[in-house]
Parts: C-alpha cells; structure tokens; sequence
C-alpha cells in the first residue's frame, strides 16, 4: 500500500477526519458481528498454513522493510498521555486536561468510562468525541487494553487465542469496533495485544490461532487506511519483539502500515536482550505506535519517570532519530488516583529529556508531590516497586528464551546471531520477566 504522508508538526492544526455516518447519529449500534466463515482474508495478510517457525528461529537483529520511498523527515516527538490513567474524569475533562497542559496528543483507551465500544449510540458520541478532539486540538490513538470491557469476571478475556472460537470471534469483533472508531476519529493507529495462552494449548496451535483471528481485522485495518499496532505484553503470548516477528511471519509479513508495532519502551526495559534505545532502533521500520514509561528490569510494573531504571535521553533521542511519526504515550494505568498530576509531571519531565531541549516553558513547573498520598477511600495506592517476591506478579508461564534476554550457561558461548548485552543492561531475573499484564 502506499505509504501514509508525514502528519504535520505538532504545533500546526491538526484536522480530523468528519466522523462517517455509517450509523445514524441517534442510531444504536448492532450487536458486534462475528466473522463469517465464508470471508476468506486476502493474500498479503492470510496467515500462513506452513509449520509454525520457533521463536528461536527469528533472528535476533531484524532486516527493515524494504521501501523505495525516502524517509519521513526528522521532526518533534508528539507527546501524549493514555486515558487508561485518567480513569477518574469525564472524558471531555480530560482531554481538556491534556490540552491545557500541552500535549499533542491522547492515547483513547475503549472502555466503559470513556468511549464504551458496546453501549447504544455509538456513532452519535463517536462523533461528540471527534468534536471535542477538534476542540482541544489533540491528535489520537485507539487503545483497546480495557480490563474488563468484554468480560467483568476475568481481565483482558476473552483473547484472541481462546480455545472457543466464538470468544476468539467476540475480540476480534472488538478490534473491528475499534478499527471504525479509528477510521472516524482519523486515529493514528489501532492499538491490540494478542492475550495470555491457555493453559491446555500447545504453543503452535495459539500461535495459528492468533494469525488466523488478527487477519480480518488487518484487513479491515488496510480498508481503512491506518495501521494495527501490535504489543507484546509481558505474560501475554506474543511477549516480545521476538514474538512479534513470529506473528508477522505466519501472517505473510504485512506492509508494516497494515501489521505494525506497538513498542512499550517499559516493556523493553523488563525483558529484552537490548536496552530500551536499542530496541527503538530495531523495532523502527515497524513502529507504529509508542507507549511509554518508567520500569525495572524484570518486574512487570509501570512506574512514573525517574523511579524505575530507564535512561530516557537516548531513547527519545532513538525516537527522534528514526523519524517516528505517530504518537508518545504516557502509560500509567495503575495511577488515575493522582492523574492530573502524572499527566502534569510526565510532561514536564519529558519535555526536559528531549533531545537538545531548552528549560521547560514557565507554565510547565510541575506541582509539588501531593503529601499525604493516593486516597485510600477512592483507590488504593500501586504496588510498591520495593515489595518482596511473594506480593510481586506471578512468574511467566514459560522459562525466558535467550530472546528473552536470559544469560548463556557458565562456560557456555552466546547462541550464533545473539545479541550481546550491554554492561548495565542484565538478563530479566529468573521468574520475574512476565508477570501479570495491566
């Protein structure tokens, strides 16, 4: 497909998209389809009927793409905030929130609070949203990483690998769902993970599953012209940039404009082989979009910047370096209790971070720290980063491959092709790389 034009720089108008009406304005929506059998995905994203390649088997350091065109010119990161950590305010407050502070942009998590993918009426306050991101002037990406959206009893189910082919149906209806909401808000991307395996189900079989059940939505993704972002989640089947290759290789290997990559900088920080500047470096020619944030090596945990591990001068620098062009997102959807002022603070602190940044604008001062701490009666303060093993997340399902940035045994040379790690940047403990997703 051909490739999308750079978007303008973040201090330029950014015009959306009219919302397609597709629906009635004052129309409910029908219930989520399931795909039908008979629809057979077209060939550039059909998943493969080939064996299953190990993840062993994807190099380590992956080639680019290639592409004729000429690379996107270097320009300003686009600085965003996820409403996943905004959780306590009406969306509108929100975004006006995000606005008044300055950012670019907002990364739209679907959820019951905000933009409720399943409620009636979901062109018409689809289309309020669309006026009130002309309003403030904020560029957006869809998340689609709600809890509890689709199942109030069990976190981030049903997945697109569940061993029932109508569950694996309903979140892929889901990621349809949110494909159109994209199209209408002229998203930037279309953000998606693949679940935690099952348990009873061997390896190659999730893998065939994930392809087979993510290529209607690549489809309907391409139909819409803007790209799926894949994440690899920590304890989550396709855990890592490893995984994600594997994925895009069942699939055909899509134009990365189709597949792409979400890239959790935080996540590279737990448990990949190559420190967080790297992996931007790598993962570049398929990022489509950046969440970010700050975390310690093999705890699964998503800090405010400055309490976790992470140097985060190269790694914006890496961003600006490869001509990223979609959005910068702050994730930190363990900390609504005090959203305004992580909204606040990460902004300032990335905004000093910035590759050859000046001293923030004087309106930008971050608040003093709150004294008394989170509100034990709204919300209970996030897990200390200091708690011991026991209360710690879980350990992976699986012992980490040396994709996964596990040492070598004593005595014992790197497999060919492996990374070598960087001084400072040590394999994820043992039993501590997964843990529980957000």
């Amino acid at each position: 497909m051909t490739p999308t034009p750079p978007r303008p720089p973040a201090e330029a108008t950014r015009p959306l998209r009219p919302p397609a009406q597709s629906t009635p304005p004052d129309a409910s929506p029908s219930p989520l389809p399931t795909p039908s059998a008979s629809v057979t995905p077209s060939a550039s994203i059909a998943p493969s009927v080939s064996a299953v390649p190990s993840v062993s088997a994807v190099p380590s350091t992956f080639a680019a793409p290639s592409a004729s065109a000429t690379p996107a010119p270097r320009r300003p990161l686009r600085l965003a905030y996820g409403t996943n950590g905004l959780t306590d305010l009406r969306l509108t407050d929100a975004l006006s929130l995000l606005s008044d502070l300055g950012y670019d942009g907002v990364a739209l998590t679907l959820d019951h609070m905000h933009l409720d993918p399943l409620a009636p009426g979901l062109a018409a306050r689809t289309a309020r949203v669309a006026e009130a991101l002309r309003a403030t002037n904020l560029a957006v990406a869809i998340e689609t990483g709600a809890r509890y959206v689709l199942d109030p009893r069990r976190k981030h189910h049903p997945t697109l690998i569940d061993p029932d082919p109508e569950a694996r149906a309903a979140r892929a209806a889901l990621l349809r769902t949110a494909v159109r909401i994209g199209a209408d808000l002229g998203a930037t991307a279309v953000h998606c993970f693949s679940g935690v395996r099952d348990p009873g189900s061997p390896d190659p079989d999730s893998w065939q599953r994930l392809a087979a059940a993510l290529a209607p939505v690549a489809e309907a993704a391409s139909d819409a012209g803007l790209p799926l972002a894949v994440e690899p989640e920590p304890g989550h089947l396709l855990s890592d940039l490893a995984g994600f290759h594997r994925l895009r290789t069942l699939m055909g290997a899509p134009d990365p404009d189709v597949l792409g990559l979400t890239l959790d900088i935080g996540h590279c920080q737990c448990l990949e082989p190559l420190p967080p500047a790297d992996c931007v470096r790598a993962a570049a020619p398929w990022t489509r979009h950046v969440q970010l944030e700050d975390m310690r090596r093999g705890v699964h945990e998503h800090l405010p910047f400055g309490d976790g591990e992470i140097d985060f001068p190269p790694v914006l620098a890496a961003l600006r370096d490869t001509a990223y062009q979609g959005l910068v997102s702050v994730e930190l959807p363990r900390h609504s209790h005090a959203g305004p002022t992580q909204a606040r603070t990460s902004l300032h602190y990335l905004r000093s971070h910035l590759p050859n940044s000046a001293a923030p604008p004087p309106n930008s001062t971050p608040p003093p720290p709150p004294a008394a701490g989170p509100d034990p009666a709204t919300e209970p303060a996030p897990p200390s980063k200091t708690a011991p093993a026991s209360e710690s997340a879980p350990p992976s399902e699986s012992a980490p491959s040396p994709a996964l940035g596990s040492a070598p045994a004593p005595g014992s040379a790197p497999a060919a092709g492996a990374p070598v790690r960087p001084p400072g940047h040590p394999a994820a403990p043992a039993g501590r790389n997964g843990g529980v997703p957000c």
